[in-house]
């Protein structure tokens, strides 16, 4: 999820992805650490707890944006036949095969489902105008393999994404997205200009499309009940996370692995009775494949 301007959000799901704003200051972020299972970018210090200042990759993600935007707007040979403002604009109830789509004006998607039918390899590419209007509880359906990360909505205003619809697909609005509430996304919501409004259920990164950067597992909170040793470890989600302990520092012992999906791991080692000395631990990641 990447804006211009400021991201809000009244109670809106967890995002299983990155976030970021540039160039407002990430005070406009209103996501907290706990609904994001990636990393909250921002250019300053006054981004969410637990935010990690970078404004460089920001800009950085920002030019991206511009040449994927660019890219997918340029895209030629020029639609026609069906593949010119299909649906006189109203694609809702059509079943679309791969190919590059083109609205002069704005592209909706109401009144009934839409089935986007390929292999997991085969690209939709969807040029539009002015704005992206998806309905109310409708959901586009992906048939034959199709996958999510091979679909792109280049949207020349603003896409808005209406309540408890289910959306597929990465949209690069020149100016704001907006997820009402109770709709989801499987794909990434890239807003120029504006702002991102989520107050969907759901957000993630479709399957196939890269991982979070990996940061070193941190040991947030550590307690011993009993014979219990209760641990809690800040990491990074869709990493396997290992976790050892030892006595002297020197032989360590294997403990448990997981693959977490939520940027929080949460582990009780229980000793034996007799157990006594001191206890170490230590937690790394392996990319899970």
């Amino acid at each position: 999820m990447l804006a211009g301007a400021a991201i809000t959000s009244t109670g809106g799901g967890l995002i299983n992805g990155d976030v970021g704003a540039y160039p407002i200051t990430g005070a406009a972020i209103g996501l907290t650490d706990a609904q994001v299972n990636g990393i909250i970018y921002s250019v300053d210090a006054a981004g969410p707890a637990g935010s990690v200042i970078n404004p460089a990759l920001l800009l950085a993600a920002k030019g991206d944006l511009t040449i994927a935007f660019n890219a997918a707007a340029g895209r030629v040979p020029v639609p026609a036949g069906s593949f010119l403002n299909p649906g006189a604009g109203n694609i809702g109830g059509m079943n679309l095969i791969p190919g590059l789509y083109k609205f002069d004006a704005t592209a909706f998607i109401t009144g009934s489902d839409l089935t986007l039918t390929g292999g997991p390899d085969d690209v939709w590419i969807f040029q539009i105008g002015s704005d992206l209007q998806v309905g109310t509880y409708v959901k586009i359906i992906l048939a034959g393999g199709a996958s999510p990360r091979n679909i792109f909505w280049q949207v020349g205003t603003s896409a808005v994404i209406d309540t408890y619809a289910v959306f597929k697909g990465t949209i690069m609005a020149d100016q704001s997205v907006v997820m009402k509430t109770g709709s989801t996304i499987d794909g990434r919501a890239l807003a120029f200009s504006a702002g991102v409004t989520y107050n969907g259920v759901g957000a993630s990164l479709p399957i196939g499309a890269s991982l979070p950067i990996p940061e070193m597992p941190v040991f947030s909170k550590i307690t011993k009940s009993g014979t219990s040793i209760n641990m809690t470890l800040r990491t990074t989600p869709y990493y396997l996370l290992t976790l050892e302990n030892s006595s002297d520092l020197i032989t360590w012992s294997f403990l448990t692995s997981s693959t977490p999906t939520s940027n929080t791991f949460s582990y009780t080692h229980v000793l034996s009775p007799t157990s006594e000395g001191k206890h170490f631990y230590r937690a790394f990641l392996t990319p899970f494949n």
